[in-house]
């Protein structure tokens, strides 16, 4: 467990906290509804004037772009392993200072994860409201919520949410059976044209269904309001939120000057389109407090490459787009001169199978990629790697996380491997060839600033133009092994 907040506070603190009300909705597993619920209800109150900042615990790419389009406001994650407590602090008290509303959506089960949402919810004071799929259960549903709530002593439960409740008196025999001290806060019946579409590695991006997600915030306004309890409805008690002292903030914990100038001058190209799309707004924001200017890109519709010293290519669904990430061998080339040039590159997931010599998608159809790392990447359906990663690096060492269902064969030996957060086995494989850094693992990069930056400025020699092979090229002299992947 996490010590509870606060801490002794000195009296400059205590005259600038704030406070706000705030709800951590968590559940007893995954798939229970939260991210629907949370998105509903941030709609639901942006609706009514609010402004309401959504938080997402842990390690995710998907459901911020959901929450983000439901609140209009961006959606940062809190993670106390992978950020720390004093950013998570912080990111929570700056919300505090301009919102009418806190919404935290928990990840996995309330207890499960080391950190787990009931850690950070016990930590910040936070109040947990238990979104649970009561189909097939009534009173069995209080008996869980019950042994939720007294699992631990330093948790306040708010309440609980029955989703997909079947009928009044569905809902009357788990209103009845629950404590005082637990009310139903809201029972939701089932509804199938509310639910957020997915796919493989989970939500499919906002990007990609902006109107029918418009409509399904609609539908869950609707279906908050047509709860026959309705403790949703009103904002939640406020909760006090405290600064962290300059000296102790992550940004702040070495000499500020020195962070603010490690990329001054420097411009970073970022592949942003359907294909490579998971990138943390805290990455962003500590790029450009190191002094970077950032440029974006995308590798399925561009033909050139911005002017940029460093590239960074992020993870997404380059499965679902190779056929066109092949086809536009113009990008492809200019990559592959970059890379030639000796510039920095970062690949990370995705942005690894991108680099390798071919990928097999999820229709078994094998592509020529980048070619700039030695390897062929395949999907693997259902199986997969999942995790909190320390990334280890020559240059030092980053909090990540990986998640993906893919592989990598006939690569180069790696240079280090990831340290699992719990388990002693190898973690991730990392690669460096000249400038490229790349591996399955996504950065958290203010886990750890000076080492994102010595990623970005790595040089290597240019290569001279005989050394060179196109991607065209490329693609001929590789076609009869890709025949037999």
């Amino acid at each position: 467990m996490y010590e509870k907040h606060p801490k002794k506070m000195t009296p400059n603190q205590i005259a600038t906290s704030v406070t706000c009300p705030a709800l951590f909705l968590s559940a007893p597993a995954s798939n229970q509804g939260k991210t629907t619920i949370t998105a509903a209800l941030a709609r639901y109150f942006r609706d009514q004037g609010k402004i309401v900042k959504v938080f997402k615990t842990g390690p995710d790419y998907l459901d911020p772009q959901i929450l983000e389009q439901a609140s209009g406001q961006p959606v940062e994650q809190l993670d106390i392993w992978m950020a720390g407590e004093a950013y998570c602090q912080q990111k929570l008290y700056e919300a505090a200072c301009t919102a009418d509303l806190i919404l935290v959506e928990g990840a996995m089960g309330m207890f499960d994860g080391e950190p787990s949402s009931a850690d950070l919810a016990a930590l910040f004071n936070i109040p947990l409201a238990i979104v649970m799929d009561v189909k097939g259960m009534a009173q069995t549903a209080a008996a869980l919520a019950l042994g939720l709530a007294s699992y631990r002593q330093d948790i306040q439960v708010a309440g609980i949410i029955a989703n997909r409740c079947g009928s009044e008196r569905h809902a009357q025999l788990i209103r009845d059976a629950l404590p005082n001290h637990i009310p139903l806060l809201a029972s939701l019946k089932r509804d199938e044209s509310i639910i957020l579409p997915e796919r493989h590695l989970g939500l499919v991006q906002a990007s990609e269904v902006a109107e029918q997600l418009e409509v399904r915030f609609s539908a869950g306004v609707q279906w908050l309001m047509s709860s026959m309890d309705n403790g949703l409805l009103t904002l939640p008690d406020p909760v006090t939120f405290y600064p962290v002292q300059e000296a102790n903030q992550l940004l702040y914990s070495q000499d500020c000057q020195a962070i603010a100038s490690l990329l001054e001058g420097k411009t970073i190209a970022i592949a942003r389109d359907a294909a490579f799309s998971f990138i943390y707004a805290a990455n962003l924001t500590l790029l450009q407090t190191m002094g970077a200017n950032l440029v974006f890109f995308s590798p399925l519709n561009d033909k050139k490459l911005p002017v940029a010293d460093a590239l960074w290519l992020p993870g997404g669904y380059p499965e679902l787009h190779s056929k066109a990430l092949s086809e536009n061998t113009a990008m492809r080339s200019a990559i592959v001169d970059f890379f030639r040039q000796g510039k920095a590159i970062l690949a990370e997931c995705g942005g690894l199978l991108y680099c390798l010599d071919s990928l097999k998608d999820l229709e078994q159809q094998t592509y020529p990629m980048l070619g700039i790392l030695a390897g062929q990447g395949s999907m693997r359906g259902k199986r997969g790697c999942q995790g909190m990663q320390t990334a280890v690096f020559p240059e030092g060492e980053v909090r990540a996380h990986a998640h993906h269902r893919s592989r990598s064969d006939h690569t180069p030996e790696p240079v280090a491997y990831g340290r699992r957060q719990r388990h002693p086995a190898p973690g991730e494989a990392i690669f460096q060839t000249k400038a490229l850094t790349a591996g399955y693992l996504h950065l958290f990069f203010p886990s750890n600033p000076q080492t994102v930056a010595a990623l970005f400025l790595k040089t290597w020699p240019s290569e001279t133009e005989t050394q060179f092979v196109s991607p065209a090229k490329a693609d001929t002299m590789m076609a009869s092994t890709v025949q037999t992947n």
